[in-house]
């Protein structure tokens, strides 16, 4: 064989173009892997203090988002509205909250994607012993309100999160859409979560929209605040809590979401098999030491509480709050839903078993 030459500029060019071509597949190897080249991928999550979110915290604590090459580091907000202006700011990588500020975030041009959801029907109506007591057998709810106002002299004070949240439109669909309350009659209060279950307990409203843990804790201390309607009768279907990713990070980190969703299905899994088991890597966050681990467990097996991974179960009910939002003038149009989900990360996902 004839041995060919290079020109030494032609070589360190060539070599200049392997270089590159290196580079760029183990960045490609990196995107496939959240594990290579030894590093790891830090993720930033941004949730609401809600049972909700349990599926994540069980998948961070028993180490499997950890093994995926995941470290989740937490912050937590009041209000959905609140933790999705962290995602558009860019303090947060990933949404664990209600799917209601997703779709105005959406409709503002905001880079996110839906890719699992985590619960749903969270959402149930409390009422204080001074307003459960008009809600006897056989009166229709809006009467109860409207008795409640002519005992009382003043319209029923309600809190809930604020406008766009799920807890808000939940709470005026039931009120408006389905028991047709008078308007006179009642007062929505908007407040963050920790504020709603301390005014329902400081008995500084009549009643409340409130999710679990709340609910467990609320009753414990007071048994007369009564349970009055379910999550589904407030709101059919009603989407709950979702996880969403900021674009940024999905298109640099897609092996990392995929690692994530994998998790949150085993963790759902576990929920719904052996709650107790879960029970104390829920506990470690939202009871901060202050609400008994019986209190959590209680929360998990409560009716206000159904964990729900699959993203596909969320979109229709998603779609209609939304056309409810926009009725409301919460929301100013409509976004495209479909484009807000990405549906392929949990139909990939490994299943447990």
């Amino acid at each position: 064989m004839i041995p060919t030459f290079v020109p030494r500029r032609a070589f360190l060019a060539g070599g200049a173009s392997l270089l590159a071509a290196s580079a760029i597949l183990s960045r490609s190897a990196a995107a496939q892997d959240p594990k290579a080249a030894g590093g790891r991928v830090p993720v930033r999550v941004g949730n609401i203090p809600v049972i909700g979110i349990a599926p994540i915290l069980v998948a961070d604590k028993e180490g499997w988002t950890k093994e995926a090459g995941l470290d989740l580091a937490f912050t937590t907000f009041q209000s959905g509205p609140h933790a999705i202006q962290a995602l558009a700011s860019g303090t947060v990588d990933v949404y664990v909250a209600g799917i209601a500020p997703l779709g105005v975030a959406r409709s503002r041009g905001i880079d996110v994607k839906v890719v699992a959801a985590t619960a749903s029907g969270e959402n149930v109506f409390v009422g204080s012993p001074r307003l459960a007591q008009h809600f006897a057998e056989g009166v229709a709810p809006a009467e109860a309100f409207k008795r409640y106002r002519i005992a009382t002299g003043k319209a029923a004070r309600l809190a809930t999160q604020p406008a766009g949240s799920v807890p808000n439109t939940t709470l005026q669909y039931w009120l408006w859409e389905v028991i047709k309350a008078n308007r006179d009659d009642v007062e929505i209060v908007a407040m963050g979560i920790d504020a709603t279950q301390q005014a329902v307990l400081a008995d500084a409203v009549e009643g409340a929209t409130v999710r679990e843990p709340a609910l467990s804790i609320i009753q414990k201390s007071n048994p007369g605040i009564k349970l009055i309607e379910v999550g589904d009768k407030l709101f059919p279907g009603q989407p709950g809590t979702v996880v969403g990713i900021s674009g940024a990070f999905l298109k640099k980190h897609p092996a990392a979401v995929q690692a994530l969703v994998d998790a949150l299905v085993r963790a759902g899994d576990l929920l719904t098999r052996d709650p107790d088991r879960a029970a104390p890597a829920v506990a470690a966050t939202l009871a901060k030491g202050i609400v008994d681990l019986d209190i959590i467990k209680a929360a998990l097996k409560s009716p206000a509480t159904r964990f729900v991974i699959d993203p596909r179960q969320v979109v229709a009910p998603a779609k209609e709050m939304e056309a409810y939002q926009v009725k409301l003038g919460s929301l100013k149009e409509a976004a495209n839903l479909d484009e807000l989900f990405d549906l392929t990360y949990f139909e990939k996902a490994r299943r447990p078993g």
